[in-house]
């Protein structure tokens, strides 16, 4: 969304007035499935606050943004509202956030430091961590035992090896990387995107790194169902379901997917943490939280405080978590044994979730800041992908031929 058109485009009308005593709270897409969760803490939370009243919104996710610029230009913000990180650093950039550092008080050493890092936008931090996800690699260990592969991979080389191994012992495919976010991925290795303003993803490292996903590709270790699709998970666990894919890079909830769509596969199903790369970041991290918009009542601001600090605690995390089967951001909550303890004879479900919970604290949203239509400049990104990657095109070449479109059309940016 660009929120500076919306921004100038809007219209400044007053809405309603702003009760002193009442903190209104936006999530999106949290009803109808979470609605007695949020109902029960509402209650719980007014009971214990004699005078203040407390009022829930839910928005679908793809309003949710438009809803909040026309009711903070209109100077009635809600107190508090759900984003994600790239939101939330587009928002703070446009000055549409406040800072929550003093908010956070003697909460913060609570939260995991990975997540008040994610939504630190120079030097201050615009919001209250509530929590993420973060992938875990299934593996399918008839398939692992007849290419001859003794552990889970340990980094992404070994993936890549043992998809290759997997192909040519088995003629499966080994992997299915979601290649559309492939963005993530350089990030991920430690290749940056872009750098001083400027696109730098056709350096010998990044040359590097896409020809050992073709050299992968040619020898059929990755699934080519799918494989450049915006969304190929559908693909991948489908494939996986069916005996064809050695290894699902996933959330723990996709095993619960296989165990009730695959009993057969569930059974030979194990889990790993998926590696953390050369950044010791950890893979499918979506960090969601509660910011404060700007032109809330500074008068209220203790009292939005205190209840983001009660939205976000130990106990309330830790319920909506199991609920959503997604990962707590208060360390206390994502130390839970509910997360860590496997227990006794357990399936590969409840591994699944324990393996997840080792690579939380290193889990981070991946994504490049600050770019106007970015997801029109990553498409050009993907499609050189492809090209270089299933052999269609010289890969330096044809990352060179997306790296000056980038840099056309950042330099027009910069103009603007």
């Amino acid at each position: 969304m660009k929120l500076r058109f919306l921004l100038a485009a809007l219209m400044v009308h007053s809405l309603s007035a702003y009760a002193a005593d009442k903190i209104e709270f936006w999530t999106f897409s949290m009803k109808p499935k979470f609605t007695p969760y949020y109902e029960t803490l509402v209650r719980n939370y007014e009971s214990a606050n004699p005078g203040v009243k407390v009022e829930w919104v839910d928005f679908p996710w793809d309003i949710i943004q438009t809803k909040l610029v026309t009711r903070i230009v209109a100077g009635t913000p809600p107190a508090l509202v759900n984003l994600n990180v790239p939101w939330a650093d587009e928002f703070a950039r446009d000055g549409l956030l406040a800072p929550v550092d003093d908010l956070l008080a003697d909460a913060r050493p609570r939260y995991l430091a990975s997540t008040l890092q994610d939504l630190t936008f120079n030097g201050k931090t615009y919001g209250f961590p509530m929590y993420s996800n973060v992938a875990v690699i299934a593996y399918n260990t008839q398939i692992f035992k007849a290419a001859a592969i003794p552990h889970a991979p340990r980094d992404l080389d070994e993936q890549l090896l043992f998809a290759r191994q997997i192909a040519a012992r088995t003629g499966k495919a080994g992997l299915c990387p979601a290649l559309s976010k492939i963005d993530g991925l350089m990030m991920q290795q430690g290749l940056a995107v872009i750098a001083n303003g400027r696109a730098v993803f056709n350096s010998p490292a990044h040359v590097a790194l896409i020809r050992k996903l073709a050299d992968t590709y040619k020898a059929g270790g990755l699934l080519k169902d799918a494989l450049f699709a915006e969304d190929n998970f559908p693909a991948a666990i489908d494939a996986y379901k069916g005996g064809r894919l050695g290894m699902l890079l996933a959330p723990p909830t996709a095993v619960k997917r296989i165990e009730s769509d695959a009993r057969d596969i569930y059974a030979i199903t194990d889990v790993a943490p998926a590696p953390l790369g050369p950044t010791g970041i950890a893979d499918g991290g979506w960090l969601i939280h509660y910011a404060v918009p700007k032109n809330v009542d500074a008068k209220l601001l203790p009292a939005i405080g205190k209840f983001a600090r009660y939205l976000t605690n130990d106990a309330n995390q830790l319920a909506f978590a199991r609920q959503a089967s997604v990962y707590p951001a208060m360390a206390q909550a994502a130390n839970d044994p509910f997360f860590t303890t496997v227990p006794p004879n357990a399936g590969a479900a409840e591994k699944a979730v324990a393996a997840g919970a080792v690579s939380m604290p290193h889990s981070h949203t991946l994504y490049v800041a600050g770019i106007t239509d970015y997801d029109e400049l990553r498409r050009y990104l993907v499609k050189a992908v492809e090209a270089g990657v299933t052999g269609k095109q010289d890969i330096q070449q044809a990352l060179d031929q997306a790296v000056a479109i980038w840099n056309k059309k950042l330099a027009t940016q910069r103009s603007h």
